[in-house]
């Protein structure tokens, strides 16, 4: 899980920094269109300040894989990839949406989703389990 957890981290650290630094350059590398209202703007610092927390998180993490926070954390990587996967893949097919980052990025957090639920099933918690049932 360590090698996750650092690869999370450098993923996320720099999404979160170019969302937070460069909201609208990032988004149109992403959908093709910038962000040109102050709301929008907002939300996509408030996306990148989340992201920001999850690289921290899994930085932090990444010396941990025996502990049922570490599993927890992972879990949660698990369930945000599969949110990014299918509202990068909903607005590049139902909406139309496309930046040069878009399919790359959608792949990028397919790819994670495997990682991660190839990390759950082989965890020393989900082994011990199985041996104890």
């Amino acid at each position: 899980m360590k090698i996750l957890y650092s690869m999370t981290a450098v993923i996320e650290l720099g999404a979160g920094l170019a969302l937070l630094c460069f909201s609208s350059t990032t988004v149109q590398l992403l959908l093709g269109s910038p962000l040109d209202t102050p709301a929008a703007l907002t939300v996509a610092r408030v996306g990148g300040a989340g992201l920001l927390s999850l690289g921290v998180a899994c930085w932090l993490a990444r010396g941990d894989s025996q502990s049922p926070t570490a599993r927890g954390l992972v879990v949660a990587m698990l369930v945000y990839n599969i949110a990014a996967v299918a509202i990068l893949t909903f607005a590049g097919v139902g909406l139309g949406l496309h930046g040069v980052a878009l399919w790359p990025a959608a792949i990028l957090h397919g790819v994670m989703t495997a990682w991660c639920v190839a990390c759950l099933r082989s965890s020393p918690l989900n082994i011990a389990r199985k041996m104890n049932s």
